[in-house]
């Protein structure tokens, strides 16, 4: 049987809870860092004010530090979060590149409610009146570390700075989201339109244009999530998470092709092409205003461009379907 080596909270001593707050505020400090440095390029005022709660973290560790070294000496054990247990283990977000402006906010907010009832509970705990003296001082001061996140924010985070940061967070969303999942929905509106309407103009047969639809859609699907997912690990580009942006892309690309292949689940072939027409209708108009609202292209030339290529296919399969 496997034996524990954590060691339950109650049962640490004044000099384990200081070795233990140090080390949580070392870990916060450093986190905060390297939040700072992941953000500093996108978004700086948002990194000024990470690097101000760092540097508050500094000042706990130092003052928890100083009264380590008077009652205990310059040893300090190292003593992790993961050696005790009833902490919640963290997901590594620091690593990640690039960062979520948003998921770094509430991470931040999550380690602050964390620290706070850490030295709550600690200072409930010790009974060297020196060590709990500091550790509700550090209680109280995590209490306002939202009010200092606001001064620090009310400084860096000017209106000029925060419209740049909403700008360059739209920029980012519509790189890594939009524009994956706009060129699947492209591929799978366009280019499955051949095969669908060939295979409704040879056999005039619902069902079997149904089924040729239902490959091209999911064949389509997985051939764009896989390409885009393996174009670039998005770490020079700030395209987001590969994986995610494959997803994304083959999904909407398998969408695109499913429009206009559900209309053919109807038994009558004429009243099934009609109503797949309507549907590559909406689907163009869709990718029309997605290019206008999110790629910044002018509502005229990306319909021309869209229905230009949609029109050329659509007489590609009829050409094919009826020769």
């Amino acid at each position: 049987m496997k034996v524990s080596t954590m060691k339950d909270f109650s049962k640490l001593g004044a000099r384990e809870i200081l070795a233990l707050a140090i080390s949580l505020e070392e870990e916060d400090e450093r986190v905060y860092a390297d939040f700072a440095d992941g953000l500093r390029e996108e978004y700086p005022a948002t990194a000024a004010v990470l690097e101000g709660m760092g540097h508050e973290e500094t000042t706990h560790r130092q003052r928890l530090t100083d009264l380590y070294n008077r009652k205990f000496g310059a040893h300090i054990p190292l003593i992790r979060r993961q050696d005790v247990r009833g902490f919640v283990a963290r997901k590594p977000l620091w690593l990640t590149r690039p960062l979520g402006v948003e998921a770094v906010r509430r991470y931040a907010a999550a380690m602050e409610l964390e620290t706070k009832e850490f030295y709550e509970k600690a200072a409930r705990l010790s009974g060297d009146a020196d060590v709990r003296r500091l550790l509700d001082d550090l209680a109280q001061a995590e209490r306002g570390h939202e009010s200092t996140a606001q001064r620090l924010a009310a400084k860096e985070l000017t209106p000029g700075a925060v419209e740049q940061e909403s700008a360059t967070q739209k920029r980012l969303y519509a790189l890594q989201i939009i524009q994956p999942g706009l060129a699947g929905l492209m591929d799978g509106s366009v280019s499955t339109l051949a095969p669908v309407f060939a295979a409704a103009a040879a056999t005039h047969d619902s069902w079997q244009a149904f089924l040729v639809g239902l490959a091209a859609s999911l064949g389509a699907g997985i051939s764009m999530g896989f390409a885009e997912a393996l174009s670039d690990d998005g770490s020079l580009t700030g395209r987001g998470h590969p994986w995610i942006r494959g997803v994304v892309c083959g999904l909407m690309t398998t969408l695109g092709g499913i429009g206009h292949t559900l209309p053919f689940l109807i038994s009558s072939y004429q009243a099934a092409l009609a109503v797949a027409l309507a549907v590559v209708a909406l689907e163009l108009a869709a990718i029309t205003w997605i290019r206008a609202h999110y790629m910044d292209t002018p509502v005229l030339s990306a319909a021309m461009q869209v229905v230009l290529g949609g029109v050329l296919v659509f007489l590609t399969g009829i050409l094919i379907g009826s020769s």
